[in-house]
């Protein structure tokens, strides 16, 4: 059952694994009535003996993913925190600034579906191993590029996309596979508070290196040395588990992958992946503006209420803003991703459509927030963290849950494919364009302007606005996925238990036992 360690790089590690015979105690399948449609949550010993793992050892895993995915939006988001340090070194204006980000995205965008696809067919393990590597080498060596090169900065920003391609789109797959139902949620809203937390861990990072070495150069150098750790416990500690195994009936054959233009196929007829994916997408918008611009803001801000000498060229630019941006980053993460896994969890007790619910609420909750903190930076400092404060908690109530319907509502055979493709789509029409988007916004505003440290806050603040409203349009998408959660979530439960065959848009129906023999009817009958 564990034989993935053992089998050769790159290769499946998990196509013969059958499952124990049916009647194994505590599996599905396992209470004498194998025709049962609702898979039972297997117990602490059945999952031990499905995936070849120890709880202990599971959970381990899970930390270890964890460490990494904090250690990734650690290093995005350190950029961000010296941000103000890297225009003045390379004399570059806010559209230059915002590409950095956009260049990133961009490239991890256009890499995620290749590793979608192998993550869906070959040994997830080795594929992260060679990814975060490659990440922790091109980190490093972007920490050493002279000041008249600022297009190998953008390069070497692209190619760490390689590294966070080949995590994100495969991890909380294999976490899916070690755990089902509220065990699986959990695990996962463990797994998310690893992006808050680090996200605001790079903003500290980075303005306390920079601080402490005199030299924002160094703080760029911090996360390859915890990148070789990440390589080393990921190599010695995971262990891949069979796809699927802990969601199908022991009796129910295993899950073979199909080809990737079917999977793509099946992707675009799932209506709750898609919207909810473009409800992701508007989180991405926003919490990648915020992200990028918010340290710059809140340091205009100072500077325009006087709290605070303006960054002149040649000097360090000192502020506490990133800081105190990323431990409001970190809080509002870890009391967000709770908060929305645990609202969710209840209420699905009573309200099967309750996910898709509490992500809209989360959005669109945090849309006035946001704008109320912009509306206030001219007043007073305060109160504008006061907000970010609401509106970030409000907006991480999403990660964990979104994640939690993707796996849901694929099946285990193409869910690395359509993590990839979800990240395609919140990227390209999310966090790719609107760092840059902000920037360029800003710099035209400026143009109609005279030339003051007045003229460039407001600029930025006008267009920071546009997340207020890209926040509402995300919750309206996440308001559609509710109307189809529940039959997609069925649907994927009859294919892994192998009651469901695929059918193009002439035969839809699926196979059922019926005394003895194999039955077709029509889908609609079973998901009334």
């Amino acid at each position: 059952m564990s034989g993935s360690d053992t089998a050769p790089f790159l290769s499946q590690a998990d196509d013969t694994d059958d499952g124990p015979a049916p009647g194994t105690p505590g599996l599905p399948g396992s209470m004498g009535n194998p025709k049962s449609e609702d898979p039972e949550v297997p117990d602490r010993e059945g999952l031990q003996r499905i995936t070849g793992l120890s709880s202990g050892r599971s959970a381990l895993i899970v930390a270890v993913l964890c460490y990494i995915n904090l250690l990734n939006y650690m290093d995005r988001f350190t950029v961000a925190g010296v941000l103000p340090d890297i225009e003045q070194f390379f004399d570059i204006g806010d559209s230059s600034s915002g590409l950095i980000q956009t260049v990133f995205i961009s490239s991890y965008m256009v890499l995620a579906p290749v590793f979608g696809y192998l993550g869906d067919r070959y040994n997830r393990k080795y594929l992260m191993c060679g990814g975060i590597a490659f990440w922790s080498l091109v980190t490093l060596g972007s920490s050493f590029i002279p000041r008249e090169r600022f297009w190998l900065l953008l390069l070497t920003r692209g190619l760490v996309g390689v590294g966070e391609a080949s995590y994100s789109t495969i991890a909380p797959t294999l976490i899916a596979d070690l755990f089902v139902a509220d065990q699986r949620s959990r695990m996962l809203s463990v797994f998310y508070f690893a992006i808050p937390v680090g996200s605001g861990l790079g903003y500290i990072a980075g303005s306390k290196v920079k601080d402490v070495a005199g030299d924002w150069h160094w703080a760029l150098r911090v996360t390859p040395g915890l990148g070789v750790l990440a390589v080393v416990l990921l190599f010695l500690v995971v262990r891949e588990p069979p796809r699927g195994a802990v969601e199908r009936h022991s009796h129910s054959p295993p899950l073979n992958p199909t080809s990737w233009w079917e999977d793509l196929r099946a992707l675009a007829r799932n209506p709750s992946f898609i919207l909810s994916s473009l409800g992701f997408t508007a989180v991405a918008f926003v919490t990648g503006s915020l992200a990028l611009w918010a340290p710059a803001f809140l340091l205009r801000s100072r500077v325009v209420l006087g709290e605070t000498p303006p960054c002149l060229p040649g000097d360090s630019c000192s502020s506490s803003d990133s800081l105190i941006f990323g431990l409001i980053t970190c809080l509002t993460g870890v009391l967000g991703v709770g908060l929305g896994v645990e609202i969710s969890r209840r209420l699905r007790r009573s309200n099967p459509r309750a996910d898709p619910l509490v992500c809209a609420a989360g959005l669109l909750g945090s849309s006035p927030f946001l704008f109320l903190s912009l509306a206030c930076a001219h007043g007073s400092i305060v109160a504008t963290y006061i907000f970010i404060f609401i509106g970030e908690t409000l907006l991480s109530m999403n990660w964990a849950i979104v994640a939690d319907i993707l796996l849901y509502v694929v099946i285990p055979t193409r869910r690395s494919t359509a993590e990839a493709f979800q990240i395609v789509l919140s990227h390209l029409l999310g966090d790719a364009g609107s760092p840059y988007l902000i920037g360029l916004i800003s710099d035209r505003l400026r143009q109609g302007w005279p030339p003051s440290f007045l003229s460039e806050f407001r600029a930025l603040q006008f267009s920071l606005m546009l997340c207020a409203f890209m926040g509402a349009l995300g919750g309206a998408a996440f308001l559609g996925a509710a109307i189809f959660i529940e039959g997609d979530r069925r649907r994927a439960q009859l294919h892994v238990q192998g009651l469901l065959r695929e059918a193009g848009p002439a035969d839809d129906r699926i196979v059922v036992p019926q005394r003895g023999r194999s039955t077709r009817v029509p889908v609609s009958s079973v998901l009334i």
